[in-house]
């Protein structure tokens, strides 16, 4: 199908009513081709997560639209609209029940969608699990009793289960370390290589961006103050806020951020 696959247009959204009415996103377009990543990038409060929020349907904008594949998102079934957008929120351990086990996790999306059978569910969800690369005794632990990138790791899993045309990732490394960073980061590229989705990325992290990025979406003060190609971006910023943000990093280890065939070693 042709034209973009996400299409947003002149959204605005605002929370609160009159005098202490805050404007998040100020008529904002952002669109997302098939088969790319696109990144918004910016500090806290700049209304990236509040952007997110609008292309998976979670917050209604004041004004503006969003389409997807040429259609009005508000007029996308429910549940159509969740098997091909989901999300992947920024704390694993917030977002996943600690008393489930990792089976009822990843098995949930399946059940809820009335996908195939219980052994299918079964054999969908050890198939996710190896995608990620975690073992599947995982699966009879409890979500409390993982570590961080492990439950990252089955967000990251709960995502694709229906494979979805569009992943959109809220700050996906920032609650790890470094070195757990880089495997997130070279895990969700070459997923979606392989599984061929797109990808929204909401970062902070100008190394990050920059090793995961097509195009780079640059937000301050619920505006977009610049975009383009990362590579371009990157080597020549034009907006004195996306050089700001790039000079708070003077040695961008982000060209190297989970690139190469060697990720690191995965997590136990």
């Amino acid at each position: 199908m042709s034209g973009p696959l996400v299409d947003l247009r002149s959204v605005t959204v605002r929370f609160g009513t009159g005098a202490d009415s805050v404007l998040a996103v100020d008529g904002v377009d952002l669109v997302v081709d098939r088969d790319e990543t696109v990144a918004v990038v910016g500090e806290s409060g700049s209304g990236k997560s509040t952007l997110a929020r609008v292309v998976v349907g979670l917050l209604t904008p004041a004004t503006g639209e969003v389409r997807l594949d040429d259609v009005h998102l508000a007029r996308v079934p429910p549940k159509q609209r969740g098997r091909r957008i989901s999300m992947i929120f920024q704390d694993p351990k917030s977002s996943l029940n600690p008393r489930l086990t990792i089976s009822a996790v990843l098995r949930d999306p399946y059940v809820v969608h009335r996908v195939d059978s219980r052994a299918g569910r079964n054999a969908r969800v050890a198939q996710l699990l190896d995608a990620v690369g975690l073992p599947r005794t995982v699966l009879r632990r409890r979500v409390r009793e993982l570590s961080g990138g492990q439950l990252q790791r089955v967000a990251i899993a709960r995502a694709l289960a229906l494979e979805p045309d569009l992943v959109v990732a809220d700050e996906p490394t920032s609650a790890l370390d470094v070195s757990l960073q880089a495997q997130v980061v070279g895990l969700l590229r070459s997923l979606r290589e392989d599984r061929d989705f797109a990808l929204l990325v909401i970062s902070h992290d100008m190394r990050v961006v920059r090793a995961i990025a097509d195009r780079v979406l640059v937000m301050k003060s619920g505006q977009v103050v610049e975009t383009g190609r990362a590579d371009e971006l990157f080597e020549r910023p034009r907006h004195p806020y996306t050089r700001q943000l790039l000079a708070a990093v003077p040695m961008l280890a982000g060209r190297t951020l989970g690139r190469g065939p060697d990720e690191g070693a995965r997590e136990s």
